[in-house]
């Protein structure tokens, strides 16, 4: 891999860290749910009108954008609306790829390997530290939500295994329109027409901009790159970079928002960030490890 794709690798995982940052903004602007919904129609339109559908059937073009987009990005989006900050969030998040292990073998029988299971135990480990540290910025509610916002992120890529190799940017955009009317009915339900409405007279160049963002820079391009960059090195190279995110995202949000972790919760942190790396790079280190001396 050149110079030049791994810059756009990082490049990429520093957009979707700050991306963290700007949902914070947004939800500043609008209820949670509607800003949601606002995301999901602007990433949608007007590429749907010029990306052809790809060859995936529409019970998993719905299913993805009803669990993706409807189920993970709201618990998400409240979860940080009730107290989750922008940099605890990102880190939350990649739950997902521990679920995914788990979910894995329960619907593929893939049996996670013993240094993922390791991986996975220091997260939880490191989850349970930054427990211990709530305070007025950070509420067990808003924890629980951002494990459920991962939890229905690892059903969607169970989903998603099942779409194989198709144009990352084109599914987006597709699975992008199932989830705008879905979203603003829940919206009008739970957070009612009259603060929709509001929220909407008083749109701002902050809450258009935190929109443009999360639609254009964070799905749009993002995905465009990182779908590109999937097809061109493949997963096993790509997938790692997005072990930067949450350092990205916890470094914005000190940057911007002047959060402050603390030992300990810096502490928790690292342990999460190890078991991402046990859980998303180890098995193929080992094998790694393990080639020279069966050759030998």
């Amino acid at each position: 891999m050149g110079l030049i794709d791994i810059a756009l690798l990082v490049l990429v995982a520093a957009l979707w860290g700050f991306n963290f940052v700007v949902i914070k903004i947004g939800i500043a602007n609008f209820p949670p749910i509607l800003f949601s919904a606002l995301r999901f129609l602007f990433a949608a339109l007007p590429l749907v009108f010029f990306l052809p559908r790809p060859a995936v059937p529409w019970r998993l073009i719905l299913g993805m954008g009803l669990v993706l987009g409807v189920v993970k990005f709201s618990l998400l989006f409240i979860a940080m609306d009730v107290g989750l900050s922008a940099g605890l969030a990102s880190l939350l998040l990649q739950a997902q790829a521990f679920f995914t292990v788990i979910l894995a073998a329960i619907v593929f029988g893939d049996r996670p390997r013993p240094v993922q299971v390791t991986g996975i135990l220091a997260a939880l480990a490191g989850m349970t530290v930054i427990a211990s540290t709530v305070d007025g910025g950070f509420t067990y509610a808003g924890l629980a939500l951002a494990l459920g916002a991962a939890l229905a992120w690892a059903v969607s890529n169970m989903m998603m295994k099942k779409v194989g190799s198709v144009d990352m940017l084109a599914l987006m955009v597709w699975v992008s329109l199932v989830p705008p009317i879905p979203l603003m009915l829940i919206s009008l339900a739970t957070e009612g027409l009259d603060r929709d409405l509001a929220a909407l007279a008083a749109l701002s160049w902050e809450g258009l901009g935190a929109v443009a963002y999360i639609a254009y820079v964070a799905t749009i391009f993002g995905f465009g790159v990182w779908g590109y960059m999937i097809r061109k090195h493949g997963l096993s190279s790509v997938a790692p970079f997005s072990l930067l995110v949450p350092v990205f995202g916890m470094s914005s949000s000190a940057l911007v928002f002047g959060e402050s972790f603390g030992p300990v919760r810096l502490g928790g942190a690292a342990l999460v960030v190890c078991g991402l790396v046990f859980t998303a790079l180890g098995p193929r280190l080992l094998d790694r490890m393990r080639r020279p001396a069966s050759a030998s």
